[in-house]
C-alpha cells in the first residue's frame, strides 16, 4: 500500500487522564518494526475492561493511552520478519498473545504466553513499546492493541488471521468478551449436558457464558443481574430463568440454593466484583459444584471461609475463556460463519469513533 513504511496520521480517541472523557485527536502511527503488523481498524467495540482502566483502577502511569482491545481490521503493512500476514488480510487483534514457542504456549493446560507478557506492563495495562505519538507526546497502547484508533500497530503474536469472508463489524466481538464468556463455560467450567448453571452479570461476557452453557447442553441456566432489562436478552441466548437480587431480602446465593434444591452445578461470575465472586461460589453445590471467576479486577482481595471449599467445591479462574488466542479466535469465527454461535444479537448500537464517550456512558448505565 502507498502508506507502507510511512508515518500515518489518523484519528484516535485519547484518554489523557483517568476518569475524564476521551478526546478525539490526530495521532501519528509509526510504521511497524520487527515482527509487527500495522492494521486499519474497521470496527471496534467497548469492553468493560476499557472502563475498568479509565474509571476504576486509574493507575497514574497508565495515561495518556488509547483504549480499545475488541476489534477487527485489515492489515495495511507488515514489518521485517513477518511472514504470517500480508497487506489485505482480515485480522482480529488479541490482548492475549500466542507465540506458539514458549513453554506455556506448548502446554495444553493453559492459554498463557510467557513471551507475550514480557511485552505488557500488567499494572498499567499497556504495552512496553508504543508506536503512537500525539502533540509530541508518547501515547501508550492499551493492552498492546489500542483499537480506538483508525490505525494501530501490534506484535504478530497478538494478531489472528481470519476468514476473508467474515463480516468485520460482527466478528470483532470475538477479540475479547464473547470468547471470554463462552469459553469460560465450555473450556474452563466444562459444563456438562443436563446440568444446572447460574451466570452472574448479564453484560456481553455473561450473555456469552449463557450461550456457552446452552451449547454445552445445560438443562437449566439461571441469569442473575440487578438490571431487569437483561431478563429478555438473556433468554435470547438460552437462559431459562432470571433472578434480580434486588427482588429478594436474602443473599442471592441462598435464593439460588433454594431454587435448585441444593445449589447449581456450575456458577460463573462475569462482573468483576469480589463480593459477587464469593456469592457465586456459595451458590454452587457443596460436594461437586464448580464456580468460575471470569470478571476482571486487580483491586481487592477475596475472603471466604475454608469450609466453602473443603466441602468439595472447585473454584477456578478463566482468562479469555481458556482459548489459546491465535488458534481459538479463527475457530470461533468459523463457528459464527457456520451459525453455531450468535454474534449479531450482542450488538445494541452502531456508532462512530467520535461518539465513543456516548458509547462509554451507555455501558456505564447498562444500556450496552
Amino acid at each position: 500500500m502507498a502508506t507502507a513504511g510511512k508515518v500515518i496520521k489518523c484519528k484516535a480517541a485519547v484518554a489523557w487522564e483517568p476518569n475524564k472523557p476521551l478526546v478525539l485527536e490526530e495521532i501519528e502511527v509509526a510504521p511497524p518494526q520487527d515482527n509487527e503488523v500495522r492494521i486499519k481498524i474497521v470496527a471496534t467495540s467497548v469492553c468493560h475492561s476499557d472502563l475498568y482502566h479509565l474509571l476504576e483502577s486509574m493507575h497514574k502511569d497508565g495515561f495518556p493511552t488509547v483504549l480499545g482491545h475488541e476489534a477487527a481490521g485489515i492489515v495495511e503493512s507488515v514489518g521485517p520478519g513477518v511472514t504470517e500476514f500480508q497487506p489485505g488480510d482480515k485480522v482480529i487483534p488479541l490482548f492475549l498473545s500466542q507465540c506458539r514457542e514458549c513453554q506455556l504456549c506448548k502446554n495444553p493446560k493453559t492459554n498463557q504466553c510467557a513471551i507475550g507478557w514480557t511485552r505488557i506492563r500488567q499494572e498499567i495495562m499497556a504495552a512496553v513499546e508504543s508506536r503512537f505519538t500525539c502533540k509530541g507526546k508518547r501515547v501508550l497502547q492499551f493492552m498492546g492493541t489500542s483499537t480506538f484508533s483508525e490505525y494501530t500497530v501490534i506484535h504478530q503474536t497478538a494478531v489472528a488471521k481470519i476468514d476473508p469472508d467474515a463480516p468485520l463489524d460482527k466478528v470483532g466481538l470475538l477479540g475479547c468478551g464473547i470468547c471470554t464468556g463462552y469459553g469460560a463455560a465450555v473450556n474452563t467450567a466444562k459444563v456438562q449436558p443436563d446440568s444446572t448453571c447460574a451466570v452472574f452479570g448479564l453484560g456481553a461476557v455473561g450473555l456469552a457464558a449463557v450461550m456457552g452453557c446452552k451449547s454445552a447442553g445445560a438443562k437449566r441456566i439461571i441469569g442473575v443481574d440487578i438490571n431487569p432489562e437483561k431478563a429478555e436478552k438473556a433468554k435470547v441466548f438460552g437462559a431459562t430463568d432470571f433472578v434480580n437480587p434486588k427482588d429478594h431480602n436474602k443473599p442471592i446465593n441462598e435464593v439460588l440454593f433454594e431454587m435448585t434444591n441444593g445449589g447449581v452445578d456450575y456458577s460463573l461470575e462475569c462482573v468483576g466484583k469480589v463480593d459477587i465472586m464469593c456469592s457465586a461460589l456459595k451458590s454452587s453445590a457443596p460436594g461437586w459444584g464448580v464456580s468460575v471467576i471470569v470478571g476482571w479486577t486487580d483491586m481487592y482481595d477475596i475472603a471466604v471461609r475454608p469450609v466453602e471449599l473443603i466441602s468439595g467445591r472447585t473454584w477456578k479462574g478463566s482468562l479469555f475463556g481458556g482459548f489459546k488466542s491465535k488458534d481459538g479466535v479463527p475457530e470461533m469465527v468459523k463457528a459464527y460463519m457456520d451459525k453455531k454461535v450468535q454474534l449479531d444479537e450482542f450488538i445494541t448500537h452502531n456508532m462512530t469513533l467520535d461518539q465513543v464517550n456516548d458509547a462509554i456512558e451507555l455501558m456505564k448505565h447498562g444500556k450496552w
